[in-house]
């Protein structure tokens, strides 16, 4: 797809088909994850990649809304330093972000798609990905071939209206 066609097509997908995704697909998107920009090049990201069923069903129990983690083909676990103050938190939270955000749009390039999740059983999320006292599962990105239909450029995106969200020059 073209950029701008993969920027119109993704969205969240909650309900995947049973397909698995091919290795090579998986990398790329997890390459993809890896040159995302990051404030003063730090890359305070590390990816732990799920794709066993059981660990899934696991996994999704880090959060109440994580049910899809579950039934994904694949879920990727973003992965950085416990933060020692805001600043750091903050920081790896927006460099995180744009990993996120580079991760779907190579999926969705692929016609894999993607949805996210936010993790608040850290206890549990250490436990199933085996992460270390010192790191902290910040976020989940679920991937799989949507159920119900493809990826494909969104027509009337449900967005708030371009005028109402740019302003040009000042408020």
């Amino acid at each position: 797809m073209e950029t701008w066609d993969v920027i119109r097509s993704r969205r969240d997908v909650r309900q995947y088909d049973e397909r698995p995704i091919p290795p090579e697909h998986l990398d790329r998107i997890l390459e993809a994850g890896r040159r995302a920009p990051s404030s003063r090049n730090w890359q305070p990201w590390e990816f732990v990649v799920v794709t066993d069923r059981a660990q899934l069903a696991d996994l999704a129990k880090v959060w109440q809304g994580g049910g899809h983690v579950a039934r994904s083909a694949a879920t990727v676990a973003l992965v950085t330093r416990e933060p020692v103050d805001d600043l750091t938190r903050d920081r790896a939270n927006y460099d995180l972000g744009q990993a996120t955000m580079a991760m779907m749009l190579a999926a969705a390039d692929l016609g894999i798609g993607s949805g996210h999740s936010t993790v608040a059983d850290q206890a549990l999320a250490r436990r199933v990905l085996g992460l270390p006292d010192n790191r902290i599962c910040a976020y989940l990105v679920v991937l799989g071939y949507p159920a119900d239909r493809p990826l494909k450029p969104i027509r009337r995106p449900d967005r708030r209206a371009f005028d109402d969200v740019v302003h040009r020059g000042k408020w």
